[in-house]
Parts: structure tokens; C-alpha cells; sequence
């Protein structure tokens, strides 16, 4: 899959054009994975590159922030990296990100049609959502995108909502159902369990003084939708899959400075790896139930006594799910 940050020169993906869809595609759930399926197919059967525009950052987001209330903005499902993972996975051809600022936030509804799907990506054929927006103060929809296409010589074809057991399918619900902790609800809607990559990073070595050694993964956004104690399965060590339990969140006990991290302690340490292995691997890390919110402990020996509560419910909560 290619990946181009931004459009900056004319005709930025050369060749016969291409087909594409447009969205934030966080978490990359079912609804999406419909939509790119059907893409793909029109790009096969058109003898085009399928490609995908996304943004970053998210449009919400940065019109919180500019607003001054960056609480209002959506949680976050997946990081870039995860959702290029999963872009990857449904076998699309490009994908382009663009850059949410004020440059792109102004443009009007028709000269984004004609900057960016005609001079830069020549576009043939566009499919969008049923609830799809976009332009300065979003005024374009799905009727002004389709009349432009019928002018400009591109097919534009609409995708309504997708259900899975009458639930409809969007990012919002599956923000919904990780904030609930419901993490069956979320496999449900992302047809995959919810997972954070990264590589592993040096800590404070806290986790080695209370007596539980963690992997370390940084999530770069300040409010994850998922956050809590959860039992874990990590990927892409010595080619075994590790249980354990996890820490998403901002660690108040210890430091609640508003970054988040994930701190995973795999149940098992296989001998083999040693004390030092994992720094600056790539890992993967499934959250497969939800124990509980974060806490604030009173002290660092009420924290080690809970880290042990929750190695022990991890523990019990995996043999009874083998």
C-alpha cells in the first residue's frame, strides 16, 4: 500500500485515476470494511487504484481545539499507525493523508472537489457515506458531489449505514461500547479485537520495583476512548502470543501528567527472553475484557497489592474464557 502525506504537486497519483472514498476511518469497523470492499471492486473492475483520503488531524478535533474546549472532541479509537494497519489489511492501493488545518478547513465545498479529487487525484469514481460532508462549513453533501461529478466526468455512488444484529455500525459506537468497557460489543463492531501497536519504550522502571515488569506503548493522543484495566493477549514477541493485563490511561497513583500510556505485564515472561527484551519492538496488544477503571491509590504498596488483585482476576478471567 502507498501512502502519500498531503497532496503538494498536480496529478499527485499518476496514471488513469483512481477510485476513491474520503473519511476519518477511526477504527477501520465493519461499516468501513464494507465500504472499502465495495471500492476495491469498482477499482478492479474500472482499471483503477483504489485509494482512501483520510485526516489528521481529526476535523472535530481540531475545531475543539481551536474553539478552546479540546474536551468536546471525539475520543480516539486508533492511533495513524493502526489505522494504516487495518487500511493496509482490506487491500487498498493509496492511501492519502491529508493535514486538518485552517488552510484545508476554509476551502470551499467545489474547490475542494476540483483541487483535491480532480487536479491532484483524478478521481473516476467517489464513495462516500450516506451521512458524508464536507467543504468550508460543511456545506457540500452528497447531491453537490454528485452533480459536480456528472459535470466534471467522475461516477459518484453512495454506501447507506451498515448493521450488524440492527446495531448500525460507526466510530461513534464503537466509542460508545469502549468506553462502556464492553469489549465483546466492540469485537462485534470491528469485526477483530480491539488492538494497540507500537513499539515498546523505556519507563520509569516502576513497574520492576513493585515487582511486575511492563511493556511500555505510547498512545500520542490525550483521550483514548478505550481506558482502564484490561486482560491482554500481545502479539509480536518470539512469535507466541503473552497474556497479561494492561494499564491504559494516565497513571495517577504514580504520575497522572495527562500522557497516556499503555503498560502491559505479560503474566508469563518466558526465561528465554531475558529482562531486557522488547525495548523498540513493533508489539500488538489485543484488550480482550475490561477489569476496572483506573484508580488512584494511597500508596505505592496499595498500588503493588492491586497490581497483584488484577494479575490474579486477569489470570482466573483467561481460564475461564480458554
Amino acid at each position: 500500500m502507498r501512502i502519500l502525506r498531503g497532496l503538494h504537486h498536480p496529478h499527485a497519483l499518476p496514471g488513469p485515476g483512481c477510485a476513491l472514498t474520503i473519511g476519518n476511518f477511526d477504527g477501520v469497523h465493519r461499516g468501513h470494511q464494507a465500504m472499502l470492499a465495495l471500492l476495491n471492486n469498482e477499482a478492479k473492475h474500472r482499471g483503477l487504484r483504489s485509494c482512501v483520503m483520510s485526516f489528521e488531524p481529526h476535523p472535530r478535533d481540531y475545531f475543539a481545539t481551536r474553539a478552546g474546549a479540546a474536551d468536546k472532541a471525539p475520543t480516539r479509537i486508533a492511533t495513524l499507525r493502526d489505522k494504516l494497519g487495518e487500511l493496509a489489511r482490506c487491500g487498498v492501493d493509496d492511501v492519502v493523508i491529508l493535514r486538518f488545518d485552517q488552510s484545508l478547513a476554509s476551502l470551499s465545498a467545489e474547490d475542494f472537489i476540483q483541487r483535491m479529487l480532480v487536479d491532484r487525484l483524478n478521481a473516476r469514481y467517489v464513495l462516500v457515506g450516506d451521512d458524508f460532508r464536507f467543504g468550508a462549513k460543511r456545506a457540500g453533501d452528497y447531491a453537490l458531489l454528485d452533480a459536480a461529478g456528472a459535470k466534471l466526468g467522475f461516477d459518484v455512488a453512495r454506501m447507506m449505514s451498515y448493521e450488524v444484529h440492527g446495531i448500525r455500525v460507526s466510530s461513534s459506537a464503537v466509542r460508545e461500547a469502549l468506553s462502556a468497557g464492553d469489549m465483546e460489543r466492540t469485537t462485534t463492531l470491528l469485526g477483530r479485537p480491539y488492538a494497540i501497536s507500537g513499539h515498546v519504550v523505556h519507563g520509569k522502571k516502576l513497574g520492576r520495583e513493585l515487582g511486575f515488569r511492563t511493556l511500555n506503548l505510547r498512545f500520542p493522543f490525550k483521550r483514548p476512548a478505550a481506558h482502564g484495566i484490561f486482560v491482554v493477549r500481545v502479539h509480536g514477541l518470539g512469535g507466541v502470543a503473552l497474556p497479561g493485563v494492561a494499564s491504559l490511561g494516565v497513571r495517577p497513583t504514580v504520575e497522572d501528567a495527562g500522557r497516556v500510556l499503555l503498560e502491559t505485564h505479560c503474566l508469563d515472561w518466558p526465561s528465554s527472553f531475558g529482562p531486557e527484551a522488547g525495548y523498540g519492538e513493533l508489539v500488538s496488544v489485543e484488550l480482550l475484557h475490561k477489569l476496572h477503571d483506573e484508580r488512584r491509590y494511597e500508596s505505592l504498596d496499595a498500588l503493588r497489592a492491586a497490581i497483584a488483585q488484577d494479575e490474579a482476576d486477569a489470570r482466573a478471567w483467561l481460564q475461564a474464557h480458554a
